[in-house]
């Protein structure tokens, strides 16, 4: 972690730091707020409080128009507390020039280009001309600019707009227009979605089986375990904020609330299938956008807390269920996740941004029925596990009175007391102010794994950025009412009766998921085939994806990974990915040894089956060493993915169709992600056994072939297919970790596949 000079936080209003976490600091600023709310707009005041007292009465429209009143008013108190209103009014002016471009696309080139016929090799004519209508550093802001401009004047300029029309039919229909535009937002055009394509896939035959991946110039070559993905730009959320149809102030925002069937009144489902709830938490989305379109970031993060305190742990690559239920059902929906998680970096991304967030999760006004946490109930709760429910429930039983006591299995590893509020004895400590987010900062692929977040931290890959967990473990570590104790297995290290008899009142079990799904089949369980979960968690857990790390975790190519959810998924990405390193690892300190012991001593303790691991290894290292040479002599990407495919590259298999797999129909951007990496996907194919070599380790699996009959049942073909296979991961699903029934079975009992709840 980056250590960086801490600067002192000084606070108007006469508030302290130590009053941002102790109640009686809050109730204070909240008086404050309160009194200068009524100096500066009694109406509004007026209408706060009557919602305060009767939050019920309070039609959704009337609450939203209340929540989006106030943001703003909010944002500028806090950007006064914390004395960054220079900081604001810069971040403002850059987000009204995005604006400038998303109003640009929405009102001149959405419609000039209807009509406008565009060819390609127009290219070269249209570009110089809008280079001498708009300067040689014509781009697209420059664009939009002048296009602004010649439309308040447009008999003067039609020459201008008409050049400008046909630029924009260019680059919007094109393939060199719009590889000229890739990264910019001005001329994508919403698409009409077919839901039998959403990934655009082409068929090959690989092994004598057909698969399917996508085009070589969708391919993105990957190296190692560093973040994947960053996320949009501010340019980016602005466009998708504005393409929002705000449609909260109809009560129609159905990414929170859900697409409900005008007739019945029931979720609808898409044409997958998927049942059209909304975002889980009901998070106020759409009031979020119209936000962040006005450029009031603060004032959308602490709308969305509301109902979501925890968003540092959703948004991009998390979830998307609100994307799915999303009024636009028939194109492109709103990238609100993207949109969430930019607003939440804006925020943090400000001088002491991680404090104003972390406010904003203990006092918020724009919370009608509870803008401050409840006075202290003398209830203890005991949370048993750390992942997204049990940090999430452990906030809200704070918020609500109770003092929290939080055990995790693993170990986490302790934080600075400076920065957490808790010295390695546990004892309360006094802590530091964060001043610039970029001091919590670890490279994903140095990060030593922290332990807190349960499947957050060991299950979710680098295509997330971890970094988050940190944030959310301080947002509840350093609060009074919270302890955490690592290392402990609740129905062991403690029991129920154990708990009880120590003084909890209530035991809150956040235990995640248990035992996966394996495969009845011949072989299933010899050398080669491991679960998925059980890979990723090796992977994370023991640094094995740290080029420092000696950790022992060896696949070999070709991988072929059996599932067809997200977490086949991940880990079909992160074995193509972890190869790579592990036979270079594996080559570089073999070279190491051989130098100071002697080739021959080195080998000498290996088995056949070892010295045959060991030449494949370092003959596939020594080739992807020769590649990067080349590759940096002819100044250019290395292409070690074309050398990965030749030694079998890494499959996914599933028993149904594409369209039919979880990571389709629930997250098919999440796909799209996986196959640009390398990945293969094939269909209609069901594990059967499993052949060995002489070694007794997997060697090849064996699929039966599957189609639909003319019935639209499922059934087998009779056909056998053989595919390659060293590594071979089960990726076919998990059950509810529910082991604590069968270990206790007087205390915990079951409901079908969960707990049953006992007052």
């Amino acid at each position: 972690m980056t250590t960086r000079p801490q600067a002192t936080l000084t606070l108007a209003h006469g508030l302290s730091f130590e009053d941002l976490y102790c109640q009686e600091g809050l109730e204070r600023m909240d008086d404050i707020f309160l009194t200068a709310l009524a100096i500066d707009d009694e109406a509004l005041h007026a209408r706060l409080h009557a919602g305060r007292e009767h939050p019920d009465l309070l039609s959704p429209r009337e609450y939203s128009a209340l929540l989006v009143d106030l943001a703003p008013r909010l944002e500028a108190f806090l950007a006064e507390l914390f004395d960054i209103q220079a900081q604001m009014l810069d971040r403002k002016d850059r987000q009204l020039a995005n604006e400038l471009i998303s109003t640009c696309k929405r009102r001149f080139v959405q419609r000039a280009i209807k009509g406008v016929q565009a060819e390609d090799n127009e290219g070269g004519a249209l570009v110089s001309a809008m280079e001498a209508l708009c300067g040689a550093s014509f781009d697209e802001r420059c664009y939009a600019s002048q296009v602004t401009e010649w439309l308040k004047d447009p008999k003067r300029h039609a020459h201008a707009l008409e050049t400008a029309a046909r630029y924009a039919a260019w680059a919007v229909r094109t393939p060199t227009g719009r590889a000229r535009h890739a990264d910019g937002v001005l001329f994508k055009l919403p698409h009409n979605l077919d839901f039998t394509h959403l990934v655009p896939v082409v068929s090959e035959e690989r092994h004598d089986i057909e698969q399917m991946g996508l085009s070589d110039d969708m391919i993105k070559q990957r190296r190692g375990f560093k973040l994947t993905d960053p996320g949009c730009n501010p340019t980016y959320a602005m466009d998708q904020a504005h393409y929002c149809i705000w449609c909260h102030k109809q009560d129609r925002d159905s990414c929170s609330k859900g697409l409900k069937e005008k007739r019945s009144g029931a979720f609808g489902k898409s044409p997958l299938g998927v049942t059209l709830t909304g975002c889980p938490l009901e998070e106020k989305i759409s009031e979020m956008n119209l936000l962040m379109a006005e450029g009031c970031a603060i004032g959308a993060l602490a709308a969305v807390v509301v109902d979501n305190p925890m968003v540092a742990g959703t948004g991009h690559r998390i979830c998307n269920d609100c994307m799915k239920a999303c009024i636009y059902q028939r194109q492109d929906p709103v990238d609100i996740p993207q949109i969430e998680t930019r607003m939440l970096r804006e925020v943090l991304d400000l001088p002491w941004g991680f404090e104003i967030y972390s406010l904003l999760t203990r006092w918020n006004p724009l919370n009608f029925e509870r803008p401050l946490p409840l006075k202290d109930s003398g209830y203890k709760v005991l949370v048993v596990g750390l992942g997204p429910a049990g940090y999430t429930l452990a906030h809200h039983l704070m918020n609500d009175g109770h003092r929290v006591v939080a055990i995790d299995g693993l170990k986490i590893e302790p934080l600075p007391p400076e920065l957490c509020g808790v010295t390695i004895e546990g004892a309360r400590a006094p802590f530091q102010p964060v001043l610039d987010i970029r001091a919590l900062h670890e490279e994903l692929d140095e990060r030593v794994m922290a332990g807190f977040g349960g499947v957050a931290e060991y299950g979710i890959t680098v295509r997330w950025d971890k970094n988050f967990l940190k944030v959310i473990r301080l947002l509840l570590e350093r609060r009074k009412r919270f302890t955490m104790f690592d290392g402990v297995r609740f129905g062991g290290t403690i029991t129920v009766e154990d708990a009880f008899a120590t003084g909890f009142d209530h035991i809150a079990l956040s235990m995640g998921a248990g035992k996966p799904t394996f495969l009845a089949i011949p072989n299933g369980m010899v050398r080669g085939v491991r679960k998925a979960s059980d890979f990723l968690m090796a992977l994370q857990l023991t640094g094995a994806a740290r080029e420092s790390s000696v950790a022992n975790l060896q696949i070999r190519l070709p991988v072929v990974v059996i599932g067809g959810g997200l977490t086949a998924v991940d880990t079909a990405t992160e074995a193509l990915a972890y190869y790579p390193m592990q036979v270079e690892k594996f080559l570089s300190r073999y070279e190491a040894l051989a130098h100071e012991r002697g080739e021959d001593a080195v080998r000498a303790p290996f088995s056949e089956e070892e010295a045959l691991i060991a030449d494949e290894f370092m003959a596939h290292a020594r080739a992807i060493r020769a590649e990067r040479a080349q590759a940096a002599a002819e100044e250019r990407e290395a292409d070690i993915l074309s050398l990965l495919d030749q030694w079998g590259g890494v499959s996914i298999v599933y028993r149904r169709r594409l369209i039919d797999a979880p990571s389709y129909t629930l997250n098919h951007e999440e796909l799209t992600y996986a196959l640009a990496e390398g990945v293969h996907f094939a269909e209609w194919l069901s594990p059967v056994g499993i052949d060995v070599d002489a070694y007794g380790h997997a060697r090849r699996l064996r699929l039966a072939k599957r189609e639909l009959n003319p019935d639209g049942h499922i059934e087998d073909t009779g056909d056998v297919v053989h595919l390659p296979a060293r590594a071979i991961l089960i990726a076919a699903g998990t059950h509810p970790n529910t082991a604590l029934a069968e270990e206790d079975p007087e205390h915990v009992k079951l409901d079908g596949y969960f707990f049953q709840a006992v007052d």
